[in-house]
């Protein structure tokens, strides 16, 4: 066998395609478990500085020693070797998924989640478990992204004071520092997309019921959904196929003739329109047709949109947690364990939580019909905003922020609500960075996955890769 090294360097990895690796197993110029090796070689290198990994899997240098044997039987499956991590409210069978919760660090879940039973069916290998805004940042208001009591906070990989948004940081955090070319996050509104572009990759958010939300510790079982973060948009959609089980798209990355509708979003600043404007003038020399859009603020929407999450918040987490050995019973025995830990609620409170518990039977019968109201005028919205055009494209979010864990996060308007409440695709792409931070666009409107991502890979094909570079600053909190 040729001793093939994937590139690790200390300044940023630099794994090859999905594709490539795929093609290097198959022809045994290289190994799973050297790829596996090389993962935790990184974990080892790099992150002890971000604390983007919970636990590496145990059992991962077995998974790769049975790939290895099927792969020199003649495996043809799509992710076979390929090393996967794992945000940790997802549920991996034996080891431990913690919602980023100390009350669920206890016996792990008896099964994997049907989006892990997907991934071992494809062959990827269960790397390890990453860190996350605790509970998917539904505990409380004034919260740090990327904290949580189990593994403290992830930081940005770029500047390491910055947050790394979330919830999915770790994920995101993770494949920016090379440390694997591929990881599972989560999305409610923005939790997968944000952090993408925080950290300077590609993240997809699928159209919601594409892939499959059993075993995900929930916020809204109405909304939530597994998605992918990558380095590349190509890497996402092999991925996403494989995970579906259907051939890989044609990526399509031709822009002349794309018409592409440009939204800053609600209130934008400056800069957002500065870096929206840089973005419209490289789209225009590639021979895309670039418009504006505009999609109008419907305050009572968005209202009816968060009345319903908080109201079914309760219900989805119950169902839940009755799959878990040792768990909290419910949302009420977890507001209890929480006031008795003085780690959970060090940082901040549980109000979100709260305000979940006390929604009554009435309460939800008129949330659900709020949830059919959001949905409804967000589809309308979108389908209103792409009359002649072939997709949006608006700013995912600003730069990172310091990490404060004195006042928590600032409130940011994303652009990420309207295609979450419509359950269609959104992919993040980074496009380059403002001073020594990545910035991101999000390209959704379409239903059709395939279409975002062409569209996506045609805008990522005009920005070069950056890698972070893990500087220091002043940091606000050493927790």
């Amino acid at each position: 066998m040729t001793d093939y090294r994937v590139d690790l360097d200390p300044a940023g990895g630099n794994w090859p395609a999905l594709t490539e690796l795929r093609a290097l197993l198959a022809d045994q110029k290289v190994s799973a478990g050297h790829l596996v090796l090389g993962c935790l070689r990184r974990i080892a290198a790099v992150d002890g500085a971000i604390h983007a990994v919970l636990a590496a899997d145990p059992t991962a240098m077995v998974q790769a020693r049975e790939c290895d044997q099927r792969l020199a039987n003649g495996s043809t499956r799509p992710l076979e070797g390929i090393p996967v991590l794992v945000n940790d409210n997802v549920d991996t069978a034996g080891v431990a998924t913690t919602a980023g919760s100390r009350l669920l660090a206890g016996s792990p879940p008896r099964t994997d989640a049907d989006i892990v039973r997907r991934l071992r069916a494809a062959g990827a290998v269960i790397l390890g478990k990453t860190n996350l805004s605790e509970w998917g940042n539904f505990r409380g208001t004034c919260s740090s992204e990327g904290w949580s009591a189990v593994g403290g906070q992830t930081r940005n990989p770029y500047v390491l004071d910055r947050s790394p948004w979330g919830s999915s940081a770790g994920s995101a955090a993770a494949v920016a520092a090379g440390i694997a070319p591929l990881a599972i996050g989560t999305e409610t509104d923005g939790e997968l997309v944000r952090p993408a572009a925080a950290c300077g990759v590609v993240g997809l958010k699928p159209a919601l019921g594409l892939l499959p939300n059993r075993g995900i510790v929930p916020i809204s079982s109405a909304q939530d959904t597994p998605g992918l973060l990558a380095g590349t948009v190509a890497d996402a959609a092999y991925a996403l196929a494989a995970l579906v089980r259907m051939p890989t798209p044609d990526i399509d990355t031709t822009l002349a003739g794309r018409r592409i509708g440009l939204w800053p979003g609600t209130r934008p600043t400056r800069n957002a329109l500065d870096r929206l404007d840089r973005v419209a003038d490289m789209l225009t020399s590639t021979g895309a047709k670039v418009v504006a859009v505009d999609i109008p603020e419907a305050p009572d929407r968005f209202g009816d949109a968060l009345s319903a999450t908080i109201a079914e918040f309760a219900p989805s987490l119950n169902a839940y947690l009755r799959t878990r050995p040792d768990a909290p019973a419910d949302l009420a025995a977890v507001l209890a364990a929480n006031r008795a830990d003085p780690r959970e609620l060090a940082l901040f409170g549980q109000d979100l939580m709260e305000a979940a518990a006390a929604v009554t039977d009435d309460d939800r019968r008129i949330a659900r019909a709020g949830r059919a109201r959001a949905r409804a005028w967000a589809n309308q919205a979108l389908d209103d905003a792409l009359t002649g055009l072939d997709c949006v494209l608006a700013p995912t979010g600003p730069p990172a922020w310091p990490i404060d864990h004195e006042l928590g996060d600032p409130f940011v308007r994303t652009t990420s609500t309207i295609p979450a409440l419509a359950g269609r695709p959104n992919i993040s792409i980074p496009v380059g960075l403002e001073g020594d931070l990545p910035v991101g666009v999000s390209i959704f409107g379409p239903a059709d996955t395939a279409t975002v991502l062409c569209v996506a890979a045609g805008i990522a094909a005009c920005w070069p890769r950056s890698t972070p570079r893990f500087l220091s600053r002043q940091l606000t909190s050493t927790s």
